[in-house]
């Protein structure tokens, strides 16, 4: 198995980063304006490409939260997406994990990029008001 890591300092109490993880407006300022919660624990998220159904598995307010992928791409089916929050100096410390990835194929590589700026677009929401969700983001190859 293998997993995407990323880490990220967003300057703001983690309440807010918190907030912008967990709610259906937050998700949608940052990630994909086309966010609905769609019951049981699950979230659905729509882009231009296709789209994901995580159901939340854990959520530890300011601390933690924990999604498993239960529809999407077959190469992203029973991964799971992990928000570590920490406070370090004026910033809350995201460690971010896609974990549990069968092989580094060539989509992991995409993935990884878009997790990126996406992890960007959340910075730029919780610190100005403004991210750059889809369909707004910055579109980096041709699979999206």
């Amino acid at each position: 198995m293998v997993d995407i890591l990323h880490r990220v300092g967003i300057k703001a109490p983690a309440s807010e980063v918190y907030a912008a993880l967990t709610t259906t407006d937050g998700l949608a300022g940052w990630w994909t304006t086309d966010t609905r919660d769609i019951g049981d624990d699950v979230i659905a998220f729509r882009f231009g490409a296709g789209g994901f159904d995580m159901k939340v598995l854990e959520l530890q307010p300011d601390r933690r939260v924990l999604w498993e992928v239960v529809e999407g791409p077959k190469e992203w089916i029973g991964t799971h997406v992990v928000w570590d929050l920490d406070r370090a100096d004026d910033q809350t410390i995201i460690l971010f994990r896609h974990e549990g990835w069968a092989e580094p194929v060539e989509f992991m590589h995409h993935c990884s990029t878009k997790w990126a700026l996406f992890l960007m677009s959340l910075k730029s929401l919780v610190e100005t008001g403004t991210g750059a969700p889809d369909p707004h983001d910055v579109k980096i190859d041709n699979w999206n």
